[in-house]
């Protein structure tokens, strides 16, 4: 005998799997909501990263770049980088002596190592410091207008001790600073939080630059590990960053009535420790000796699709 299911069974299982069907076209369309909308904001989280300031975005090329990856002990790579040396101040009233002696400049472990030392000494040039330290530059070697400048930098903290990483105009022997025009990217004074980014030209230098300070994110200090500095010019366009974050921009509206925009030529690149001076004072007996700044890369870049030829470069 076949089974037959009473009539009203089958009306419940009917309006269960009615209700089943029902529920589960709710929840494709709930899904489908949860898709659009997480398409959605993956757009609009690409759309900000495209946005984001870095030198992985398809708009740079890279044009020069120092890894640091010497032997251990070694000095610079001199295709790349020339010593300062001498002990004049440099205009700042400054403390130290620069050498090019590896106790004050040298790569190790990845990393080029910038050593400022308490000692006396008497360079080349006749003049007595307290101290010794190491300061070099790419001038004659490789020089560029306009693109993405950037370095990885783990920096030194005390009284008195003044890092830098900077530019100036290659046409500095010429016509003499601040004519030439001068870019600060990053320097400290010795506060762990806070580093100051700075423009310096005709009518607008020393004390009168047009200076941004930075106050780094809450936990974050300059000398506990590596921060990303760079700057990113363009033709009346000059934006500062930390860590990818945009932290300042210039352009000739910012300069004072009259002054000159100077930043539309080759710029050279330095990297120096600076002990003592007019801006960061002198060190005190707080400060701790030596100090050591240690920079991991320096990278530039030109904008992708440009023949390069903003970028002058010894062959």
């Amino acid at each position: 005998m076949t089974n037959i299911e009473p009539p009203s069974t089958l009306s419940i299982s009917a309006a269960a799997l009615l209700k089943r069907r029902r529920r589960s076209v709710r929840l494709l369309r709930y899904a489908g909501a949860c898709c659009v909308f997480l398409c959605l904001l993956g757009g609009v989280g690409a759309a900000a990263a495209q946005s984001h300031a870095s030198a992985d975005s398809p708009k740079w090329k890279l044009a020069w770049s120092d890894e640091f990856n010497g032997a251990n002990g070694s000095a610079p790579d001199a295709a790349k980088w020339a010593f300062e040396r001498g002990g004049g101040g440099q205009g700042n009233n400054e403390l130290e002596s620069y050498t090019d002696r590896r106790a004050n400049v040298q790569q190790k472990d990845g990393n080029l190592v910038i050593t400022a030392r308490k000692e006396n000494f008497t360079g080349a040039d006749g003049i007595a410091r307290p101290y010794t330290s190491g300061r070099i530059r790419t001038k004659g070697l490789f020089s560029q207008a306009y693109g993405r400048f950037e370095a990885s930098i783990k920096l030194p903290l005390g009284k008195g001790i003044w890092p830098a990483f900077w530019m100036l105009g290659d046409d500095s022997s010429s016509v003499g600073w601040p004519k030439c025009g001068e870019i600060d990217i990053m320097e400290n004074i010795g506060e762990p939080s806070t580093i100051y980014s700075t423009l310096h030209g005709p009518g607008y230098s020393g004390a009168h630059g047009i200076s941004a300070k930075f106050a780094l994110p809450t936990g974050e200090a300059v000398n506990t590990g590596f921060h990303l500095y760079a700057v990113e010019w363009a033709p009346e366009d000059i934006k500062f960053f930390f860590d990818d974050k945009l932290i300042a921009e210039r352009t000739p509206a910012d300069l004072p009535t009259g002054a000159k925009w100077v930043y539309d030529h080759p710029f050279f690149i330095l990297l120096n420790v600076a002990v003592g001076g007019n801006w960061p004072g002198n060190p005190d007996r707080t400060t701790a000796f030596p100090q050591q700044m240690l920079v991991n890369y320096v990278r530039v870049y030109s904008k992708a699709g440009t023949t390069g030829a903003e970028g002058r470069q010894a062959r």
